[in-house]
This record gives C-alpha cells, structure tokens and sequence, in this order.
C-alpha cells in the first residue's frame, strides 16, 4: 500500500463539535481502560496481518509507503506508552527489513513536548502531523492564537532536528522527502477537509457544508484507490477492533477485520464487485449499477435532511443508503466465506 491510516484508539482529550466520530471524547477510570485495553490487545493481531511489505510502485519504483497513527489522540496518557509507542516498534521491526515505511504520528498537538518528540523521533518516526489547527478545537480560535500555536510547536520540532514538509516536495509527494518532517492542517475553510464529513458530531451538529458537488470519494483519504494495493494512491483506513474501510469518512459496512484476517486477502476478495470498483474508482455515483441503482436512483437517494430538519445532499448518504439496503450484506457474506475458507 502507499498508505494505511491507522486509527489506534478512540481516547481524546478533546471533544471536538465537528469531529467526524463520535467515539472520539475523553474517557475515565474503567471506560479509560477498556478502550485503551482494546487497542492493546488487537493491535499485534492487526500488525500481523498487515501487507508482508509497506511498498507501492511509482514511476516504475518501488516506494516505501506510509502508515499514519492516529487516534483519537495518540500521544494521550495512557495510549501513548500502552499502544502508540509499541505500535511504533512493532511496525520499524516488520518492516526493517522488507523495503522499509515511513510512520507519521498525527496529533492534536497540544499534548506534544520536546521529551515526546525525542520518543517518537528515537522510534524511528518519520513524521510528526498536527492536525488541530482550526477554529473548531478550543483554545486556539482566530488566526493570531492559530499563529502562535504553529510558532511554538514549530520551534519544538526544528529544536529537535526536524524540517517542515514541503520544502523538498511542496506537492504530495511524500517518497521525495527525507525525514524527519512536520506538517500542520486543521478543518480550514477552503481545505481538503474544509466542508466536513457528514459525520459524527459533525454532523449532528449541522456543520457540513457538503454539497452534491463534493465528493469526497475522489480525493485523497476517500475511497480512491482502496482496492489497488501496491499502486501509487492506494489507502484504507483500519479502526481500534480491526475494522477496516475504503476512506477514513468510513462506509456504512467495514470490509473486513484485520483481527481475523490479512488485509492483502480481504481487498483481492473485493476485486471484480462492481460496486467496490466504482468506490476503488472514486465514483460512488454508479456503485450500484449492476444493482438496480442508476444514478437517478443514487441521486435521490443521496438527499436528506439534517438533525436540524434542514435539506441536505451529499454522496456519502446515497452510500449509506446503498450499504443498507444492498451492500453491506453481501459485504458480510463475502468476509464469512473468506473465514470459511481459512478454517
């Protein structure tokens, strides 16, 4: 793969009102303990059934791909010494070896320190993300304190011997950089991640601004790519249980568990489905082609209204829809045959 995005834990410190999941929020005593206790134990089982290499061809090279640790807040007291740095560990040794990765630690950032940065920098990271740099997270409303934030993190990270990402690549072009490296972004008007997903508090809170014209399937951390492993732009998303999705907005259906199975195993499985192929293509508009579902059918089943009773229309719905009523059960059938035919 090019990428995976590998959210580790649900703990955050922060409850942030456009966060795309719910599960995202402060936890105490027992609830602390049993997501960090999840993370903790499936994490090795995920590890394991990872691809046998984190490399994908471009320009007819073999590239060293990327995976992004990410919670949540992966630098959270416990999640950091329990999960986040043994995550760390447990990919530098699979990979060593066999073509290398390049493992960003992405972060709120209000809970980095120059002791933290030393950490994750004598683990091997490559780079460090923060990605909270926005009106949305307290404390750092107005582009003055946004300002000042960037500042003080920025002189922590160059302190430590880092550069930040873009100077040697100003586009994405991650294989050109050499680490270690930092970047900042945060759900800025205008950005990639700018109108929100229609997700979560998100969307619960009536803050996307989504349109039809938005989709967030073609683009990167969407569903482009997710089935092309070992190709340039290839990404999935995997949760704390081992769930794994096509784009970090997250399907209706996961499409598979990387508790159960190799991750390389459940995507081939996934192939020749037309609807994965149009997901895999970016074009979620004609997932249900072969189903019944022209793209009149997914237009309208593309609008809705808001927890608030205001319209709204977006393509990530009529995906919801479609995994409801068609694809998510022949997800589930596909995955018990995969299980079947390995026991």
């Amino acid at each position: 793969m090019e990428s995976l995005y590998y959210v580790m834990a649900w703990a955050c410190h922060r409850k942030c009102v456009h966060c795309y999941e719910e599960r995202f929020r402060p936890y105490v005593r027992g609830a602390l303990e049993a997501v960090v206790a999840e993370a903790e134990a499936n994490f090795p089982r995920i590890v394991t059934n990872l691809p046998e290499r984190m490399t994908y061809r471009h320009e007819g090279a073999e590239k060293a791909g990327r995976i992004v640790l990410s919670g949540g807040e992966a630098l959270l007291d416990p999640v950091r010494e329990r999960v986040t740095y043994k995550v760390i560990e447990a990919l530098e040794a699979k990979y060593r070896d066999k073509g290398g990765l390049r493992i960003v630690v992405q972060t709120t950032g209000d809970l980095v320190t120059p002791a933290i940065i030393q950490d994750l920098l004598a683990r091997g990271v490559w780079m460090i993300s923060v990605a909270g740099v926005d009106d949305y997270h307290v404390g750092i409303k107005g582009q003055a304190k946004q300002a000042a934030y960037v500042a003080r993190l920025t002189a922590m990270f160059t302190a430590a011997g880092m550069r930040q990402s873009g100077a040697q690549a100003p586009v994405r072009a991650w294989h050109e950089e050499d680490g270690p490296v930092f970047n900042f972004f945060g759900a800025q008007e205008g950005t990639w991640i700018g109108k929100l997903w229609p997700r979560g508090r998100a969307w619960a809170n009536g803050l996307s601004t989504a349109t039809l014209d938005d989709n967030f399937c073609n683009r990167w951390s969407g569903g482009l790519g997710s089935l092309a492993h070992g190709e340039a732009g290839s990404e999935v998303s995997i949760e704390p249980d081992g769930s794994v999705y096509p784009c970090c907005v997250k399907t209706k259906a996961p499409l598979g568990n990387l508790t159960e199975e190799p991750l390389i195993g459940i995507l081939d499985s996934l192939r020749d489905d037309p609807a994965m192929q149009a997901i895999n293509a970016g074009n979620p508009l004609h997932m249900g082609a072969t189903d019944g579902w022209d793209a009149q059918r997914f237009l309208a089943a593309s609008n809705t209204t808001t927890p608030a009773g205001k319209p709204y229309a977006n393509l990530c719905i009529g995906c919801d829809a479609f995994h409801d009523q068609v694809l998510a059960p022949r997800l589930a059938t596909l995955r018990a045959r995969r299980i079947a035919a390995r026991t």
